[in-house]
């Protein structure tokens, strides 16, 4: 046993280190191998957290430090996740409601668990009865608004005017208007590379979240800034915004998306924003304008890439005005 069970609602486990099971049959190896980028990093944090609390080590413990004291590093690879019954699970559930984070974020915890249990009974490590019966844990469900808030019209236009036309101004300048006008995440742009971009049919091809596909228009806005960055740019294949040297020479590798939300804040003090300004923001405030223009749900959502129109519907910032002129467009024979 690896440190002693803090919490009495927590399973007694034996965790150790992953030598019992070959190499590739360990589910936390096997469902992380399906993963990439940014969700491979954001399940593995997932489960080795969850590692440590089963282990009873504290989540504030920086990892460096038990690593130079000699204590093991406790990872998802310690765990039998194979043992852990409903029992367990909702047990670990309830400690994670307890920490104190969002529903979001307790809900990638429980979503990666279950994963790694789908990945144990598909390894023939649990009984079907006994994976189902683990895994059948209800999401936490909250009523909040996206985070973030609304980039007003006179906020975008100071941004883009702090883009002079350097290579480095006139790619962020870009980035800033395609960003706004087509609601993409920072990892899908940051993704982004030349095949992704349509020309003829002015849109992008974008893969997202879950490895969905989707096309979506360019803004006619937001076309000649665009179009300027391509210009200097040019057509060689690979990232559709590249980083760049000091003094403009382009080096035809991806931005990071910790790289565009820089980007924004920089440009956003350079223009004197005391509010940030975070892609995601960007992203909100698309949503809510189009919602605000008279666009239908069902557009706004794959437009957004959401899985669910009850995730578009957040964004919806109308009031109730727009809601009695709406009904006040209705006609009835008047007594």
């Amino acid at each position: 046993m690896v440190g002693p069970i803090l919490d009495e609602r927590l399973p007694v486990i034996e965790l150790a280190p992953p030598a019992e099971l070959a190499v590739g049959r360990h589910p936390y190896d096997v469902y992380l191998g399906q993963l990439s980028g940014e969700s491979l990093r954001t399940m593995r944090g997932c489960l080795d957290r969850l590692a440590r609390l089963l282990a009873g080590v504290s989540l504030d413990a920086p990892t460096d430090d038990a690593l130079a004291s000699g204590v093991p590093l406790i990872t998802g690879a310690w765990v039998p996740w194979w043992d852990l019954t409903y029992t367990g699970t909702s047990g670990l559930r309830a400690v994670l409601l307890d920490i104190g984070w969002s529903a979001a974020h307790i809900n990638k915890h429980l979503s990666a668990l279950r994963r790694v249990l789908k990945e144990s009974w598909r390894l023939g490590l649990m009984e079907a009865d006994a994976y189902q019966r683990a895994a059948d844990l209800e999401p936490v469900s909250a009523k909040r608004e996206p985070a973030g808030r609304d980039v007003p019209l006179d906020e975008l236009d100071a941004l883009l005017a702090t883009c002079d036309d350097t290579p480095l101004g006139t790619r962020d300048a870009a980035v800033i208007a395609l960003v706004y006008t087509s609601g993409l995440r920072r990892s899908e742009a940051a993704a982004l590379a030349m095949h992704n971009y349509q020309a003829g049919q002015r849109a992008l091809r974008i893969v997202g979240k879950g490895n969905k596909e989707r096309t979506i228009p360019i803004a006619q806005a937001a076309q000649p800034w665009l179009d300027a960055w391509l210009r200097i740019r040019g057509g060689k294949p690979g990232p559709l915004f590249c980083a760049l040297r000091k003094g403009g020479t382009l080096v035809y590798r991806h931005l990071s998306p910790q790289t565009l939300a820089d980007l924004l804040d920089r440009r956003r003090l350079q223009a004197g924003i005391a509010l940030p300004v975070k892609p995601h923001d960007l992203r909100r405030t698309l949503i809510g304008d189009l919602l605000d223009n008279g666009v239908d749900l069902v557009t706004a959502q794959q437009l957004a890439g959401h899985a669910d129109p009850r995730t578009t519907s957040k964004y919806d910032r109308r009031g109730l005005d727009t809601k009695r002129d709406a009904v006040d467009g209705l006609r009835l024979s008047q007594p």
